[in-house]
């Protein structure tokens, strides 16, 4: 296995940074990827995870990130990691606590793995979200290879606007940083604004881009996109609670802001 200091020499591998304090863990990971085409670098702290991962000479394929971490908890790295970079990360934990799974992926881990994985679906997993991350690369270049004459579908609600090309989302032409699957619940909404999608609608959706999200999550990432669009729940302006329902987008041309608070509560 390479150690901390070392970076990946081989330029074919898929260079993985794994942040775990459980040596003996990392040396098992890095045994059984590097015959196939991975190169593990292990760092065994929070601090040090940070550090790596932002490191933009290091260019990492995907980060492999514990939960329990000496000096700063998994999740905080994370929150650091995504100031920075949209590196896919998958995260590991100890205890596989749902209410960890849901805190994962609101700050922006792309899926989630209890440490009583296999081999086999620890790779799996890795495939999986390096093909997501390879597809939305593909996408957004080829939006920017379009150039600026293409017409790129948008859709616009109030001060919102996304650009499904290129997965933006621009809040009074400020740009929202979104998780993948805030993005695609996002345009889902939009796309169906002032018509109700149940909340098995929307995870179906997000399912069929094989997304690790299950069914509370969805309120989860409700949540976490109203927070991103300063949205009120009790007086909404974009995403409307209907209970026993599910969720809507209040359409303007129907609805106008004084009356968006009215009739339900979120």
């Amino acid at each position: 296995m390479t150690f901390p200091g070392a970076a990946p020499t081989d330029a074919t591998a898929t260079r993985v940074l794994m942040i775990d304090d459980d040596r003996k863990m990392c040396r098992l990971v890095s045994d059984y990827l590097s015959p196939l085409g991975f190169a593990v670098t292990a760092v065994h702290d929070g601090p040090s995870g940070v550090e790596r991962a932002v490191d933009a000479a290091a260019a990492w394929d995907v980060v492999l990130l514990d939960v329990m971490l000496p000096g700063l908890d998994g999740f905080e790295v994370l929150k650091r990691i995504r100031r920075h970079s949209e590196v896919p990360v998958l995260m590991l934990t100890a205890r596989g606590d749902e209410m960890d799974r849901i805190v994962g992926l609101e700050v922006g881990a792309d899926d989630y793995v209890p440490k009583t994985f296999s081999s086999r679906e620890l790779l799996a997993r890795l495939r999986a979200v390096l093909r997501r991350s390879a597809a939305r690369e593909a996408a957004a270049a080829e939006a920017a290879g379009a150039g600026e004459s293409a017409t790129i579908e948008e859709l616009v609600v109030r001060e919102l606007r996304l650009i499904p090309e290129a997965r933006r989302a621009l809040l009074a032409e400020r740009e929202l940083e979104l998780t993948p699957v805030e993005f695609d619940l996002l345009w889902s909404l939009v796309r169906a604004k002032g018509r109700v999608r149940s909340r098995e609608a929307l995870l179906d959706e997000v399912r069929e881009r094989h997304y690790d999200v299950f069914d509370r999550s969805i309120d989860v990432h409700i949540s976490a996109l109203r927070k991103k669009l300063g949205d009120d729940a009790r007086a909404p302006r974009y995403i409307r609670t209907l209970r026993s329902a599910g969720y809507m987008m209040i359409d303007p041309a129907t609805e106008p802001d004084n009356a968006a608070g009215q009739a339900h509560k979120g």
